[in-house]
């Protein structure tokens, strides 16, 4: 009988353990990401500021709002694939988020912590945070190796 509870208990112990190592990831989550995030946007864009609002509300309050007159530069110094080029860039640590990307997918990146250099999600598809409509199809996030070729990073 004692030994039964042992490996019973040892059971217990061994499916916790794995739990714990499965769900604790190397990454940061968004909301305690303590780096420098920017949101670069077009000073002439509207939906910018919706998804600076969103980006705020539901990420991290800690993001700066920079307005330029040429948001091209930032894309060339990220070397931001044309594909996916937007009216705003997010810069989130070492990473770039072009457009009008969902947070979980952010999330994903920084949990993940991949060895990319961005995500992004071309278009300005409706539905999609800071813009307006109703969703149609999914949402899909683009992964920039280093290298700038892509892959599917994710489909929401």
């Amino acid at each position: 009988m004692k030994r039964k509870t042992l490996y019973f208990l040892f059971g217990i112990v061994v499916v916790f353990v794995v739990v714990f190592l499965a769900g604790s990831g190397s990454g940061k989550s968004l909301e305690d990401f303590d780096e420098k995030m920017s949101i670069y946007k077009s000073s002439s864009c509207g939906c910018c500021e919706v998804y600076f609002q969103y980006f705020k509300g539901k990420g991290n309050s800690n993001v700066n709002m920079v307005a330029v007159t040429d948001n091209k530069k930032i894309m060339d110094k990220y070397e931001i694939p044309g594909f996916l080029e937007s009216c705003h860039t997010t810069i989130v640590g070492d990473y770039f988020v072009e457009g009008h990307v969902p947070l979980e997918a952010i999330e994903k990146m920084l949990t993940e912590n991949p060895d990319i250099a961005g995500i992004g999600m071309p278009g300005m598809p409706n539905g999609s945070p800071g813009m307006p409509g109703a969703k149609k199809g999914d949402f899909v996030i683009y992964g920039v190796n280093h290298d700038r070729s892509l892959f599917e990073f994710m489909r929401i």
